[in-house]
This record gives C-alpha cells, sequence and structure tokens, in this order.
C-alpha cells in the first residue's frame, strides 16, 4: 500500500500504478525505443532556442520542490532533466523497455515519476514522506543520493527513490513480473494532466507488455 505522508497532504498528490505479469515485448522493445526517440526529437525542434523554465509544465513539476524547500533549479525533478536533454538534441539513455515506457509518459506529461521492482520493495507499506537526518541510498549510475529532508519513497528498510532520483535497490532490470511507479505533482496541479499519464502508462503495459493493472489510484482521492 501506497501512503503519502499527513505532512505532505496539503502539498504533493501522487499517482500510483502497479502492473504485474509482465512480458518483455518479443522486438526487445525496439518499437518503444523509438517512439521515445521520436517524442525527444519532437520536443528538440519545438523548444530549441527556447529557456526550459518557459516550457508549459516545467514549472508544476518545480512548484513541488519548492514546497518543500528545495531549489529545482539545483535538485530538478526528473522529468525536467529528460526534457533538457532531448530539447537540447542531446539524446534519451536506453535502458530497460520498462525504464523506456515511463520515461515516455514523464516527458511527455512531464511530470516526476519513479519506477521500482515491486518485488524488491520490504514490508506492506510505502511511504511518501520527507527524509529523516542521514537519509540516502545508492543511485543508478550514481553515487549516494541524499534526502535528507527531501521528498522520497521508503519502506521497511528506508528510502529507495524520489522524484529526481531511483535507487540500486529497487532498480529495474531483467524480467520484472511486477512494478510499482509513482508520478509526482504539487497538490495545486493539473489533474488532468496526471490522469493521462496514469492511463498512458496502464494502455503502454497492456498493449506492449502485457500486463494486468493492479491499481490505479490518486492519491489524495
Amino acid at each position: 500500500m501506497v501512503v503519502l505522508d499527513e505532512a505532505l497532504s496539503s502539498i504533493a498528490r501522487l499517482g500510483v500504478l502497479r502492473l504485474s505479469r509482465m512480458s518483455l515485448p518479443e522486438d526487445g522493445g525496439e518499437a518503444l525505443w523509438l517512439r521515445l526517440e521520436r517524442a525527444g526529437e519532437a520536443l528538440h525542434i519545438r523548444w530549441q532556442g527556447t529557456a526550459i523554465a518557459d516550457i508549459p509544465g516545467v514549472q508544476e513539476a518545480r512548484a513541488l520542490y519548492r514546497a518543500v524547500g528545495l531549489d529545482p533549479t539545483k535538485t530538478r525533478p526528473s522529468s525536467e532533466a529528460l526534457l533538457r536533454r532531448a530539447v537540447k538534441g542531446k539524446g534519451l539513455y536506453r535502458v530497460h523497455p520498462l525504464v523506456d515506457m515511463f520515461n515516455l509518459v514523464s516527458l511527455t506529461e512531464l511530470l516526476p515519476v519513479g519506477l521500482y521492482d515491486a518485488s524488491k520493495i520490504v514490508g506492506d507499506t510505502t511511504r511518501v514522506r520527507l527524509g529523516l537526518p542521514g537519509w540516502g541510498f545508492d543511485g543508478i549510475r550514481k553515487g549516494r543520493v541524499n534526502v535528507a529532508g527531501r521528498l522520497c519513497v521508503a519502506d521497511a528498510e528506508g528510502p529507495f527513490g524520489s522524484p529526481t532520483s531511483d535507487s540500486l535497490r529497487t532498480s529495474i532490470e531483467g524480467d520484472v513480473p511486477r512494478v510499482l511507479a509513482i508520478f509526482f505533482q504539487p497538490a495545486e496541479g493539473d489533474i488532468d494532466r496526471l490522469r493521462r499519464a496514469l492511463d498512458t502508462a496502464a494502455e503502454l503495459g497492456e498493449s506492449v507488455f502485457s500486463a494486468v493493472l493492479e491499481e490505479r489510484r490518486i492519491i489524495p482521492e
């Protein structure tokens, strides 16, 4: 069960998606990767030369960071990091078909998303909260990620994700039968954008990975 800490209930809104019984596509995710590449190229063509801050949707994710006392120009939402690479024509990273799928949705709706191998989450409750002093985790393709006083996702073992970075501990590798995805949005954000993100991810999960939708929920409801 995903829980939003009470201290964040007036600040943040979450979109929760659980998918199960997935199988990797026969083409190894090639069609999905091409779709992501084309989305990035379209953003480059449309927004090159424009300040990132002026692109519609960017300020929404930044508002969530400011609400918890973070400077989003120093610690960037993952959706903005993707957007920056695309707009600057740097290309996107190809990691895993499931990661590509959620990167596509995140890039399209400009919502940060955390993606986790549900089998690696410890305990029955996953809590989105502010990190305690000293909290952090080993990031993917990076060193220690500090989440003390920052938005993070935690289980019985401690923090394992955030709207900026995901951890090695719950990372997506190989065949992943069950995933948990959490989209992050400020409480005053455009809820229709969040609904679209959840719907698109669920549809792609079913059509590309033959996934079964276990949960689709917005918190607070």
